[in-house]
């Protein structure tokens, strides 16, 4: 390792901008939360949320999209060491669903403090 020339920094921003690319195009609930994501933001455009409750709902949907990576990439490691099933290999992959599972319960409770006080008031 020593010695070793690192990358350029936009190579390793590739990946990462690769990374994300894959996830988006190959995993489902990646698309779930990219939806829910484009969703809350219309509704924040329309229901004029106030700028820290924008920072609220982004940092959430950074939150719960990179724990889906996460667990994407958990899986795929997993999945690259064994095909048999084993009681280590389904610990890490239910932890690890079950992380962005918490974080996605959390962030629509506060998604529903945040705006059904909002839609409430539109009646």
């Amino acid at each position: 390792m020593a010695g070793k020339k690192k990358e350029p920094l936009a190579k390793s921003f590739g990946y990462a901008f690769a990374g994300i690319f894959t996830g988006i195009t190959k995993e489902r609930n990646m698309k779930i939360h990219l939806i829910a994501a484009i969703l809350v933001v219309a509704a924040g455009f329309l229901l004029q949320i106030s700028i820290t409750e924008w920072c609220v709902c982004l940092i959430l949907f950074g939150l719960v999209m990179a724990l889906e990576l996460v667990n994407t990439a958990v899986e795929a490691v997993v999945d690259l060491v064994t095909e048999e099933r084993k009681p280590l290999a389904k610990i890490a992959k239910d932890t690890a669903a079950g992380a962005v599972l918490i974080a996605a319960i959390m962030a629509a409770m506060i998604g529903c403090m945040i705006f059904l006080p909002k839609i409430i008031a539109l009646w």
